[in-house]
């Protein structure tokens, strides 16, 4: 009697990137059969949440793996698709989006779905934390407020898939001068910070907007956020920060940075104006006051785990 294999579930985006996945499809489909698996692919639609349901039925139907190839809103959905289910099937990822923040801290390579379809061999993993946010909606980097933090979802996805990465900057520079400190209070493990801050970032990864130090600490599976708190509206004042951000992660110890750990925390505005719209990896998740938590080593996801540095897992062995 032969041993039953494994089955693959494959959820591509077609239009991510300059839609790379289209043309290696073949190939990705081969490298998986190579390694043991029956895969079969999904084509996502412009219906809202095609992934996230169609992750949620694979993972239903006993999937043994579900890989997510697009950008980190492809990846985020499929996560919100087994995230709340009580048997969930191992993650893996091929990116193939326009920051692709996840990839990065996971060391997945870019550009190429075939390689990446390759770290799935290495059989290399890690339970990786991931946010819940409103009680039911879930992210895998980033929860982030502020003026800024909305450039993401104001860019749209024909224009991203044109300009790439460019399409933010320019967003960016024409948001800048709208940004503007917000009386906030935000209650975490250590206390309470109650302030003006302008821009508020809680991190799960390292990599944030393709910058890699803005949380130059963070730990993928230590069962903590990492809180940034940017306590300045000045042009001056923040890019300042910003070149300390590229030099090394500097600017955690600037007087306008707060920056601590926490495994929860609550976030409310205290000016009478419009609340902070939530962006969760990317995309607008709702509005403040809201509470956020870690769901500690929740899933299983493949990493080209060699290139991860030891400084970002925790001591305890987690593949």
């Amino acid at each position: 009697m032969t041993e039953e294999r494994k089955r693959a579930r494959l959820i591509y985006n077609p239009t991510s990137g300059q839609e790379i996945i289209k043309k290696n499809i073949a190939e990705v489909l081969d490298v998986l059969e190579n390694i043991g698996y029956e895969t079969s692919a999904f084509q996502t639609t412009p219906e809202p949440l095609s992934a996230q349901k169609e992750a949620e039925r694979a993972a239903k139907a006993g999937f043994d793996l579900i890989i997510a190839a697009g950008g980190d809103g492809t990846i985020n959905e499929v996560v919100n698709g087994v995230a709340s289910l009580d048997k969930r099937p191992r993650l893996a990822i091929i990116p193939t989006g326009t920051t692709n923040d996840y990839a990065r801290a996971l060391k997945i390579p870019m550009g190429d779905p075939v390689a990446a379809a390759q770290i799935i061999a290495k059989n290399e993993t890690i339970h990786m934390d991931i946010g819940r946010a409103f009680g039911d909606k879930y992210f895998i980097n980033i929860a982030a407020a502020g003026t800024l933090t909305e450039l993401t979802y104001s860019v749209p996805s024909e224009v991203k898939t044109r300009l790439g990465y460019f399409a933010y900057v320019a967003k960016g520079i024409e948001m800048f001068p709208k940004t503007k400190v917000r009386p906030v209070r935000i209650t975490h493990d250590q206390g309470v910070f109650e302030g003006e801050v302008s821009l508020i970032f809680v991190a799960l990864t390292n990599s944030i907007g393709g910058f890699e130090q803005l949380a130059p600490d963070t730990k993928l599976d230590d069962g903590n956020f990492t809180l940034i708190l940017v306590k300045t509206d000045k042009l001056f004042d923040m890019l300042g920060l910003l070149i300390q951000a590229i030099n090394g992660g500097q600017h955690v110890s600037d007087v306008n940075i707060e920056y601590l750990k926490t495994s929860k925390l609550r976030l409310e505005v205290l000016d009478d104006q419009e609340p902070f719209m939530l962006n969760l990896d990317g995309e607008y998740g709702g509005d403040t006051p809201v509470e956020l938590q870690v769901c500690h080593h929740h899933i299983e996801f493949f990493v080209n785990r060699d290139e991860i540095s030891q400084e970002f897992i925790s001591e305890i062995e987690t593949n």
